[in-house]
């Protein structure tokens, strides 16, 4: 990698940038559609403004990082923080571009995402709102898949925008001490978070939402558990795929077919090993090092814990393809740091 590429690249934190696409991916399959053309527009937004917000981020914190942190690209002089500043603006354009072209309701949710992400490096972080509101920003993420991908906000994704929600809120409560350390209580709350979440996560426990392959009629307003009839398959569909006989039944907390069972108790494990193990180093020994690894960790849980969430919405093939991402980013962690 050229000098000038790697420095944006570190600026941009791009070994993270594989934790962004399974938002609008889970968000989907919570909805109980398949990936289409608007989730594929919803995933462009979400790494145009997750990248608007790394570089806001290293340009808001410049004069911090001086201190903590002169090894960065804008500190230690190799990106311009103009330059970084221009970039942040111009990606937020491009991911609300992107969102609108997957419809309005989705461009709406990009917005809220953007405002959140902007409040939050240029006012919040720093503050006591500072977890909540990047807890805020990842939930939006997932709903904007979900938003994207059906054309209107839906009830189903709001759980699972929750759990991203609060795995975030546990992740960036640790980062808040990522420079100093000595803070044993925020990583262990956070392995407390972790080990909670994978748990719902595996279990078979009902929970208030399901969704099912029949996502037309629900989204219609007619009854789960009423085959769609001539008219719930028509002109109205907004170029979904009818259901047909061979439709599985999607549940968020129900009781899927064995192979769900199996994946989404694996993934959970798998997210829960990611992120356990880091959080109990720092708990341990909470210096500046092992805190640095222990918000790695959690950043790099985010890929298994999406895919357990759309493994526990019924979609096998999305929490596969969500399976290959995680050793492609532990492999570029090693040489671009995701904090």
């Amino acid at each position: 990698m050229k000098p000038v590429l790697r420095d944006w690249a570190e600026l941009l934190r791009v070994s993270a940038l594989f934790t962004v696409p399974g938002d609008a991916l889970a968000g989907a399959a919570a909805a109980g559609l398949r990936p289409n053309r608007r989730t594929a527009l919803a995933v462009g937004a979400s790494l145009c403004l997750y990248e608007a917000g790394m570089a806001l981020n290293d340009w808001a914190d410049r004069d911090e990082d001086a201190v903590d942190r002169p090894h960065r690209p804008i500190p230690s002089g190799r990106v311009k923080p103009a330059a970084a500043l221009a970039a942040a603006a111009g990606l937020t354009g491009a991911g609300l571009a992107l969102a609108y072209r997957a419809g309005r309701p989705a461009g709406l949710v990009a917005t809220a995402l953007a405002g959140t992400v902007w409040a939050y490096d240029l006012r919040l972080k720093h503050t006591p709102a500072g977890p909540a509101a990047m807890a805020t920003a990842r939930s939006l993420d997932l709903l904007l898949g979900a938003t994207a991908t059906t054309g209107r906000l839906t009830k189903p994704p709001l759980l699972p925008a929750t759990a991203l929600g609060a795995h975030t809120y546990a992740v960036t409560t640790v980062s808040r001490n990522e420079t100093q350390g000595g803070a044993a209580g925020a990583p262990l709350a956070a392995l407390g978070v972790t080990t909670l979440l994978g748990a719902l996560t595996a279990a078979r426990t009902p929970l208030p939402h399901a969704v099912t392959d029949h996502s037309l009629p629900l989204l219609a307003g007619v009854p789960l558990g009423v085959p769609p009839g001539p008219s719930d398959t028509g002109g109205g569909t907004g170029g979904h795929n009818p259901p047909t006989a061979r439709s599985r039944t999607r549940v968020w907390g129900g009781a899927p077919a064995a192979p769900s069972d199996l994946a989404r108790a694996g993934l959970a494990a798998v997210y829960v090993a990611t992120a356990a193990k880091p959080y109990l180093h720092a708990t341990l020994n909470p210096s500046p090092p092992l805190t640095q690894r222990a918000v790695g960790g959690g950043i790099k849980a985010m890929i298994p814990l999406q895919a357990a969430l759309a493994a526990r919405s019924g979609s096998l093939r999305t929490a596969a393809a969500l399976t290959t991402l995680i050793p492609v980013a532990r492999k570029l962690a090693r040489k671009v740091s995701p904090t």
